[in-house]
């Protein structure tokens, strides 16, 4: 089977006060299709760049990565963006919504963008599936962060992504809002078909995963299969 998710040599370094800092050091790994997978490791281990590069939400200073049988690192900032656009979704801790949108219009966005029918109509099916169809018309600013993520949930899913990339998706929530969107998460993914690749602190969330990625300094320790 053809990974969704082929992750080669990559290495990210940045320039800090006349001196190499390396943030991602030779990485390499594959996600196959429809797959759960987590990616755990300290602060500073690298986690969150390297899923901004997974996702090419930024370029690798060596190494490939490609997505869906793209190559992400040959593309520019457009073609990129054109690329997350058709196959990627996201969750990020803080949300991310648009504050001056309704829950409702947060959720359109990525389907207007794709030029779809009647996405008023997908937009409030993907709500009503987060159990937010009554909050439609309410603004980020007037929805508890449970409710937020919901929303940034049922954006995430609007246009039926290949790859769901999460950030520390409980990370501003409290246990049992947590537990709830963890469901979501796992439901829709399964329902969709979606590969899921999820970035955690939390050893709860990551075990619920089939696979665990350890990551520490930059570099994957550890790899494993769950059962």
């Amino acid at each position: 089977m053809t990974p969704i998710l082929n992750i080669q040599d990559l290495t990210k370094t940045y320039q800090s006060t006349g001196q190499t800092l390396t943030v991602l050091d030779n990485i390499n790994f594959s996600l196959e299709e429809g797959s759960t997978n987590a990616i755990i490791g300290p602060s500073g281990s690298g986690k969150t760049t390297l899923l901004g590069l997974c996702a090419g939400l930024d370029r690798s200073s060596s190494g490939m990565v490609e997505l869906n049988g793209i190559r992400l690192d040959s593309l520019n900032e457009d073609a990129r963006a054109q690329v997350r656009n058709q196959y990627v979704g996201f969750i990020f801790q803080n949300f991310q919504l648009l504050p001056t949108l309704t829950a409702l219009e947060n959720v359109m966005v990525p389907l207007e963008l794709r030029g779809e029918k009647h996405i008023r109509q997908q937009a409030l099916e993907l709500l009503d599936k987060v159990g937010l169809a009554d909050r439609s018309h309410h603004y980020p600013t007037q929805l508890s962060g449970g409710e937020q993520q919901r929303v940034s949930l049922a954006r995430a899913f609007s246009n039926r992504p290949k790859i769901l990339f999460a950030d520390e998706p409980t990370g501003n929530l409290d246990a049992e809002t947590s537990e709830k969107v963890v469901k979501l998460i796992f439901d829709l993914n399964r329902e969709a078909g979606t590969t899921l690749v999820l970035v955690t602190h939390d050893a709860e969330l990551a075990a619920k995963t089939q696979r665990i990625i350890r990551m520490k300094g930059g570099k994957i320790i550890g790899d494993d299969i769950m059962g």
